[in-house]
């Protein structure tokens, strides 16, 4: 029998608001499997989790570079924060985000790219960065984006630096308008998916498995209304287009620098300032550390850790 602790707790109730009890419960009847209890929690009407993983627990940083047609984001990690406020560290991390666009989001690529001013590819020069700081790093993951008529517009939160934060976004904005003012709406949508982590410019594009995890859950909350399953099947699928989809499908969301127009209305408005129609043709948002899962240090054995402590 899995041995629920008191921390496997403490963690449950921090991501879903439910009771310490309840989360005790949902761990013991699910074994221990943290996803599984949030679900169980969630069947039962007593959380308000997240729909997607928010277990961020990795240091370091996120890059993100734009200019005109084009970006690219890349993240670097680290074992602590301390090296994540490094000047060598940032500027390291800044100078990969320079190369990235040519990557095109390919890390392999990145990795194998000469570093500007040494003959030694980014992956060695990374190599020689965790001999010299004395902390493991690791170029997890890049991307971009272009459009041939429009802007891809930037924003970074939680700015360690210019250009360097712990989430990064970018998105692509199509339209034959005004750049400037073009750009300017970019960073504002930029700015409102670093809040609401949108999933997909569409229901269409959303992970299959992502939205039948919704469906089991209303399906079973639901089922205790005692209906007939034809009428059940009609009001989950209805539960998914106005609750599920408006939540995480980008142009459904309520604009969040406006709290009353949808993202879709706020195009459509946008649109006449810049004078020409708007299509967001695509996004990135990278959370720093996102689907890691890293132990949890004390402070006194991170300070030892970047001491190089024993």
């Amino acid at each position: 029998m899995t041995t629920i602790s008191a921390s496997m707790v403490k963690e449950l109730r921090e991501k879903t608001g439910a009771g310490m009890m309840d989360c005790k419960a949902a761990l013991t009847e699910n074994g221990g499997d943290m996803e599984a209890a949030i679900d169980w929690l969630r069947k039962k009407g007593l959380s308000k989790a997240a729909k997607k993983s928010d277990r961020v627990a990795a240091e370091g940083l996120v890059a993100v570079t734009a200019s005109g047609t084009e970006g690219a984001v890349v993240e670097v990690n680290s074992e602590t924060d301390f090296v994540a406020r490094n000047d060598q560290f940032q500027d390291m991390v800044r100078t990969i985000a320079s190369l990235a666009s040519e990557a095109q989001g390919d890390v392999a690529k990145l990795l194998a790219m000469n570093y500007p001013g040494k003959s030694l590819t980014v992956e060695d020069y990374v190599k020689e960065m965790v001999a010299t700081i004395g902390e493991n790093m690791t170029v997890r993951r890049t991307a971009t984006l272009k459009v041939s008529d429009g802007v891809v517009a930037e924003y970074v939160h939680n700015k360690a630096a210019d250009g360097l934060g712990k989430i990064g976004v970018l998105v692509a904005l199509e339209s034959s308008g005004d750049k400037s003012k073009l750009a300017e709406f970019g960073r504002q949508v930029a700015m409102h998916i670093a809040a609401a982590n949108p999933l997909a410019l569409s229901p269409e594009e959303l992970d299959n498995t992502v939205i039948e995890r919704e469906r089991a859950i209303y399906t079973e909350q639901a089922a205790a209304s005692g209906k007939p399953a034809e009428i059940i099947e009609k009001m989950v699928e209805g539960r998914l287009r106005k609750e599920f989809f408006q939540q995480v499908v980008l142009p459904q969301q309520v604009f969040v620098l406006d709290g009353k127009a949808s993202v879709e209305q706020a195009i459509a408005n946008a649109a006449k300032t810049v004078g020409a129609p708007i299509k967001v043709t695509g996004f990135v948002r990278y959370g720093l550390g996102e689907g890691i899962e890293k132990k949890e240090d004390d402070f006194a054995a991170e300070v030892a850790a970047a001491s190089g402590a024993k």
